[in-house]
């Protein structure tokens, strides 16, 4: 039907379905699905046009028979309050009043078109048995109702969006990468025509298949023990000689697996198919050298690659594996903030290993104990991609006479690391925040005076370099003089009101994620016009909050964002779903920035939209919710609704 306001209008029913599946087509999670399923779907669906301020449904109605996708206008989703309250705009190709059906509820919004809308109502029982039998679209419609409420996001009853278990051992969550076109033949093959086939191929096994399906294998050890032996002739057929059955095993086995299934079988050799058993088709084949490739860019094996280097050049190569590495973790779906830890590790092993160069190329030997820090992200352990460096240094006090010739020792060692960090990959800072600024290579009294002076004397400038320098982290020298920094800007942060007020208004000026109709915000002009950018937007204010309220608390040692929302966590209970779905947030924001960034060769900070697709543009607005609630939080505790 093509209903408006009741009235049916005339069109062929052979039309009206060829022009639904044209569009539905083109939207998850109807491109899920088969042509065939959507032809069924597209004949069912009725048509609706709504004039403007028409409602679609009402809050607190029970829900009915259908759910739907717009077509082609705007709806308003809105809740009763004193006043009618907007809480979300659905354009083209949005998905709404799911989530009643899927839970067997009453409307939670009213559904009313803000502008003229014509809008598809699909019925639930046409697409019940597709939900039910296809994960791909039971995510999908679970992340679009997610939109409307977060907290669906965090329902325990309800699948949980990136949920993996980041306890479990790394190499337990690590997919084998596997040959995807293995050498195969018939079972009435020669063996000679077998061996020119490997040979041909350039490999040591060929698996032997009917119809596709795996009946054998043979490999290089059974021609020399079976053929070169003269126990066999080489006019044999293979199936005198290949092993059965085949052991075989599905395309996500993980590296454990493949390890313990070749120690147990005692077999070099597995046999990957479609579903993991000898009777579907054959989709690759994993030998013992595949896991020992793979082990050899492994991060133990980066590490130890790293610190045994004696070139700046290999530390290059070492850290483009590192990169390579990233990517393939995040194609597994490996957690994010395991990748993290992952490479963060890597960064600091390839920092150490740089500044080990830089001191044995030092003609004189070092004056007085010292320490590194990483700051910014680095300090944090969030920095993935090979972005810009952020470091300074630390000496320890000295006499006056040895100062200026300290200090220029010290200048010209956070030179040649800089330099050296560049080569690497890791591009100079343009703010110049570097060990080899003069400004941020000093002893530990300048650093305590000049952090004593930006926690009294709070102004913009003192505030800006207070978020950048307050999350260092000791990378290599002596971590007793970052500790007595720590203890000297706790000591001046405990009860310092005016600080942390100044803080939380710094905090705050940070741009919104959307805009009043809940677009994305993007920037208007510039290099990086129309696009959006997730550090500044998104990133950076869930960074810090976490700081302020962690400094507000007097703990040390937590610099990284995630780890700093787990403490608080534990400090308030009383607001552990807020801080627990700052942390979902952190990892859904982290992740699309650094597969931006590996998909453009750069730092992922501006994203364009048409990059994203729906399903993605869903997470991050379902998302966004976490920053407004810290935010509303950080307004209330600091008083900061004046500013």
């Amino acid at each position: 039907m093509y209903l408006r306001n009741s009235h049916l209008f005339h069109m062929t029913k052979n039309t009206l379905s060829d022009r639904i599946f044209d569009f539905l087509k083109n939207y998850p999670p109807f491109n899920m699905l088969s042509k065939q399923e959507l032809l069924d779907i597209s004949e069912q669906v009725q048509i609706f046009y709504f004039d403007k301020n028409e409602s679609c449904f009402k809050e607190n109605d029970i829900a009915q028979d259908r759910f739907y996708i717009l077509h082609e206008g705007a709806i308003g989703l809105f809740r009763a309050a004193e006043k009618e309250l907007l809480i979300d705009i659905c354009d083209e190709g949005d998905v709404f009043g799911l989530r009643p059906l899927i839970n067997n509820e009453k409307y939670m919004m009213s559904a009313k078109a803000v502008e003229e809308s014509i809008v598809y109502g699909i019925p639930i029982t046409v697409f019940k048995s597709i939900y039910d039998k296809n994960p791909k679209v039971s995510n999908y419609l679970i992340s679009c109702f997610a939109s409307n409420d977060i907290q669906t996001l965090h329902d325990p009853k309800q699948p949980k969006f990136f949920s993996v278990d980041e306890n479990r051992d790394f190499h337990d969550m690590q997919r084998v990468s596997f040959t995807k076109k293995p050498a195969i033949c018939p079972p009435e093959t020669t063996i000679q025509n077998a061996a020119l086939l490997m040979t041909r191929k350039k490999t040591g096994c060929l698996i032997i298949t009917e119809n596709g399906k795996p009946v054998g294998i043979i490999t290089d050890r059974d021609i020399r023990t079976k053929v070169a032996t003269g126990k066999f002739d080489s006019n044999c057929l293979v199936s005198n000689i290949m092993s059965a059955p085949v052991k075989t095993f599905p395309e996500d086995i993980t590296v454990t697996e493949a390890q313990m299934a070749m120690l147990n079988h005692s077999i070099g050799h597995l046999c990957i198919t479609k579903d993991g058993k000898a009777d579907s088709k054959v989709k690759g084949i994993l030998s013992d050298r595949d896991l020992l490739v793979m082990q050899g860019n492994s991060p133990t094996v980066l590490v130890r690659e790293i610190k045994r280097t004696e070139s700046v050049k290999s530390l290059k190569f070492i850290r483009e594996n590192a990169n390579q590495l990233l990517e393939s973790y995040l194609h597994q779906n490996i957690p994010i903030l395991l990748v993290s830890k992952i490479i963060s590790e890597i960064n600091d092993v390839l920092t150490k290993r740089i500044i080990e160069l830089a001191l044995e190329d030092m003609k004189s030997p070092l004056p007085c104990a010292f320490v590194w820090l990483a700051i910014g992200s680095q300090g944090r352990q969030e920095q993935l991609l090979l972005t810009d460096q952020d470091h300074a240094l630390i000496f320890e006090n000295v006499e006056e006479n040895r100062y200026e010739v300290v200090k220029n020792y010290f200048l010209k060692l956070a030179k040649k690391v800089s330099k050296s960090l560049n080569l690497v990959g890791f591009e100079y800072c343009g703010a110049d925040m570097m060990a080899s600024n003069p400004r941020w290579c000093l002893s530990i009294d300048e650093w305590k005076r000049q952090f004593t002076r930006w926690i009294n004397e709070p102004g913009d400038e003192e505030i800006r370099l207070s978020s950048i320098f307050f999350d260092y982290r000791p990378v290599f020298g002596n971590r007793a003089l970052s500790e007595q920094l720590t203890d000297c800007i706790l000591s001046q942060v405990n009860k310092n009101q005016i600080f942390l007020t100044s803080l939380g208004n710094n905090t705050l000026r940070k741009p919104t994620p959307l805009g009043f109709f809940r677009q994305f915000l993007l920037e208007k002009n510039g290099e990086h016009k129309d696009s959006f950018d997730i550090k500044v937007r998104a990133l950076m204010p869930l960074i810090d909050a976490a700081r302020l309220i962690i400094l507000d608390h007097g703990v040390r040692s937590y610099n990284n964002s995630i780890q700093r929302y787990e403490r608080l966590v534990e400090l308030e209970p009383q607001n552990k779903e807020l801080y627990t779905d700052c942390i979902e947030a952190f990892k859904v924001f982290l992740l699309y920035r650094t597969k931006q960034g590996l998909a453009n060769n750069d730092s992922g900070r501006f994203i364009k939209l048409e990059s994203l697709s729906k399903v993605d543009r869903v997470i991050l607005k379902s998302s966004f919710q976490a920053i407004s609630d810290i935010q509303e939080l950080l307004k209330i505790r600091y008083n900061l609704y004046f500013y």
